[in-house]
């Protein structure tokens, strides 16, 4: 045995000739990965516990009083009773969610209740603090480990012929942190002791990726899965640029790149993009251009001539120019509301053109015909801004005081139009995307809102030329916006899953009602063993169904002593159905006493009951039959059970009468709304009207597969409202509700714009075309 047999650093990759053949063959190597990961994520989480006892033991001794100390001291007695346990179930988890990446399922985000009873209690403080933790540790690793992930998850892609990426891989971060959760919810620790066990994890499990990913990626390359990829790492807009490639190592292929003819060549999606955005640009200086020749009315070229124009002196430099915002930016000069939309352009560049003239000591001033370009585009960016259905009026307000900022910007640097990832736009866009969803409702603590200005003054205030202060605001709010964005996923899960428990209790209480109907409705009985069936069995029957289902032996059970029940009693003929009655009947108490015990049925009536029908079944064993069932003998119980809640809360029958009134047909609606409506997507954001004339925004959220009802939440996750197709198809077609549309508020002000100049070209050339002769 070599010394290095037993280190879990060292990969094994004996007998390559086999090994090179992989490439050829997935499921081999993906088994490969399979047994690396779980030997050596499993030996990364026991360095974790081993260090553990040390950790807690250090900080009960600088405890500052016993009460911690003790908390402490606990935490450590049950860390080392379930260490095994834990560790046991982190390898399970890492097999199973393997297991599911072969089937092409996602990580599973949260565990499912282990006794199949259906949960609609609310998501405690301890698992949002949770669940913040394990996102933070994995955003933190995946921004480290950001160009060896982009290698893992292309080779994975090639092997599984499914796109992977951080969020699906059974080997990244996000599924190594979820794996751990899972796991480590067996310990029944403080809040202040599981996030230590965190910390632990994030240090030893976390920070030993790097190795591990580095062994991956030489298993993978060995066995001749994409070993001499040549593509660059992809980075998101602002974030820092990946480390140098190790020598000897090929810089790793992403998702996103799609390869051409050649064996390792490929052409980069993002290049696409930037040559749209470039063409666009384009289009749009052509169509200032060629605005400028129309509009001139001295056929000077200019668009329009202010007030303040003077064509004899020197257009503007770039410093008098930059000085000159510089000097407007100070006073704050920006519409204040959407109503000045329209004159927004023309006051900004009469007011530069002003103060200009003012710093030159001269009366008026004029700009070259680039300049001129590149104020008109900014001042109609934002005259878009402050007229975008997509934003609620008062950030429409709170964005319009960056015109300029944002004219400084665009003199600065000319990519701002060009480059879809300029920092200055990116920032932007972020504000626009956070700011859909915002209304006065959903923001009463006005987080949201301070914090967009708070962003929008720092940049009135910070900004001159330096360019970099649009990243750091971006990282900033970003920061900001992941927070609150956690947050509201949590409860917005949560309100999906009361939603779905809703529904599934309520499934289940219709279910329940229709099966008793089935055997009591026409049947003559007593009025007792009428109601014991209506209410106290039909609510066990709804537990039954929302614990173990209606295949479930125990569904079959309880549904064949309704039958049962309802049979005995019925009149007695002869001796042979009393000898059956007689031989069924304990059966019958023991099933009974089951199910009232397990609906928490009151012991005292349960002896009442039993007494009752005691009397009932002493009557009916009699030789003498009655003739009918009503005339059997009854003791007179003051409140043999208890009465029915007023809204029906002790049985499940009055769910019958719970069906909603029958809506309009599908067929009776435009097919237009019911299509546009069936292809609206989970995450689109929409704007309710009122009767009122109130505006709501929230987001789809959920798709009941039970009722295909929408569930929208607004921007906090809270439940706003719950849909039909038929009813949300209705609402839209009569302009009830509104569509946001999802594409970035830059990419949308540049395609109206160009719609807008284009519009105004062919309406000024049609009287041309007109008067022309024809030929």
């Amino acid at each position: 045995m070599s010394a290095n047999d037993n280190n879990p650093k060292v990969v094994d990759l004996n007998q390559r000739s086999a090994a090179a053949s992989l490439g050829e063959k997935p499921a081999e190597a993906l088994a490969q990965v399979r047994i690396h990961a779980l030997k050596r994520l499993t030996a990364l989480a026991t360095t974790l516990f081993e260090n553990a006892d040390d950790a807690l033991f250090d900080l009960a001794s600088k405890a500052d009083n016993n009460a911690v100390q003790a908390q402490y001291f606990d935490g450590m007695r049950e860390v080392r009773k379930k260490r095994q346990q834990i560790e046991a179930r982190f390898q399970e988890q890492l097999a199973r969610q393997f297991v599911d990446f072969a089937a092409g399922r996602g990580i599973v985000a949260k565990p499912e209740n282990s006794n199949g009873e259906l949960s609609l209690s609310l998501v405690e403080n301890t698992e949002l603090e949770e669940s913040l933790a394990v996102a933070s540790m994995v955003a933190k690793t995946e921004n480290r480990l950001q160009r060896v992930l982009f290698a893992i998850n292309q080779r994975l892609s090639h092997i599984s012929n499914q796109r992977v990426e951080d969020t699906n891989s059974p080997v990244g971060p996000a599924a190594v942190g979820q794996a751990f959760r899972l796991a480590s919810g067996e310990l029944e620790v403080e809040l202040a002791v599981r996030l230590i066990i965190y910390k632990l994890f994030d240090r030893y499990v976390m920070g030993g990726l790097d190795q591990f990913y580095d062994e991956l990626n030489a298993l993978l390359v060995h066995a001749g899965v994409l070993p001499q990829m040549r593509a660059t790492v992809a980075r998101r807009p602002g974030s820092p640029a990946p480390p140098p490639s190790r020598p000897g190592e090929a810089p790793p292929s992403i998702p996103g790149l799609e390869q051409a003819e050649g064996a390792n060549s490929y052409v980069p999606v993002d290049a696409v993009a930037a040559e749209l955005q470039a063409n666009l640009y384009s289009s749009l200086r052509s169509l200032l251009a060629t605005r400028r020749g129309e509009g001139s009315p001295d056929g000077s070229g200019a668009s329009y001539v202010p007030a303040t124009y003077n064509p004899n002196v020197m257009p503007l430099n770039p410093s008098e120019l930059l000085s000159a915002l510089s000097m407007l930016q100070n006073q704050n000069f920006s519409a204040q509301s959407a109503a000045e939309s329209a004159q927004v352009a023309l006051r900004v560049k009469e007011e530069l053109l002003g103060q200009a003239g003012k710093l030159r000591g001269e009366n008026g001033a004029n700009v070259s015909n680039a300049d001129e370009d590149t104020i008109d585009l900014v001042g109609m960016l934002f005259e878009y801004i402050l007229q975008d259905r997509n934003l609620p009026a008062q950030m429409q307000a709170m964005l319009g005081r960056l015109q300029i900022p944002f004219l400084k910007v665009a003199l600065l640097d000319k990519h701002l139009f060009a480059r879809r990832t300029h920092p200055a736009r990116v920032l932007l866009d972020s504000l626009a995307q956070a700011c859909v969803g915002w209304s006065e409702e959903s923001d009463r603590d006005h987080r949201l809102y301070d914090k967009v200005r708070e962003i929008v003054e720092s940049v009135l205030k910070d900004f001159e030329d330096d360019l970099g202060i649009f990243d750091r605001l971006r990282v900033d709010f970003e920061a900001f916006a992941d927070t609150n964005k956690r947050r509201a996923e949590l409860a917005e899960q949560r309100a999906s899953e009361a939603t779905r428990g809703r529904e599934k209790l309520t499934d289940a209480r219709r279910t329940a009602a229709r099966e008793i109907t089935l055997r009591i409705e026409n049947r003559n009985m007593p009025d007792m063993i009428r109601n014991l069936l209506s209410r106290p069995w039909a609510n066990y029957l709804v537990l039954v169904l929302l614990r173990q289902g209606d295949s479930s032996d125990e569904w079959r059970h309880a549904l064949r002593f309704a039958d049962e029940l309802v049979w005995s009693v019925q009149p007695k003929h002869n001796a042979a159905e009393r000898e059956r009655l007689t031989a069924v009947l304990p059966q019958l108490e023991k099933t009974l006493r089951h199910g009232l015990a397990t609906v928490a049925f009151d012991e005292t009536d349960v002896r009442r009951l039993m007494l009752q029908l005691n009397v009932l079944y002493q009557a009916l064993l009699q030789p003498a039959a009655p003739t009918a069932v009503t005339e059997v003998p009854m003791l007179e119980l003051t409140d043999p059970l208890p009465p029915p809640s007023q809204d029906g809360g002790d049985t499940v029958m009055s769910s019958i009468a719970e069906e909603e009134p029958p809506a309009l047909p599908v067929e009776s609606l435009d097919e237009r709304w019911v299509i546009a409506v069936r292809e609206l997507k989970v995450g689109t954001w929409i704007e309710f009207l009122d009767d009122q004339g109130a505006k709501e925004r929230a987001k789809l959220s959920w798709i009941s597969p039970i009722s295909s009802k929408y569930l929208f939440v607004n921007r906090k996750g809270l439940k706003v409202a719950d849909r039909t197709l038929v009813q949300l198809a209705s609402d839209l077609a009569e302009g009830r509700i509104t569509v946001l549309e999802e594409v970035p508020l830059f990419d949308r002000a540049l395609d109206a714009i160009v719609e807008r100049l284009k519009s105004t070209h062919a309406a000024k050339m049609a009287p041309v075309a007109a008067a022309a002769p024809a030929s």
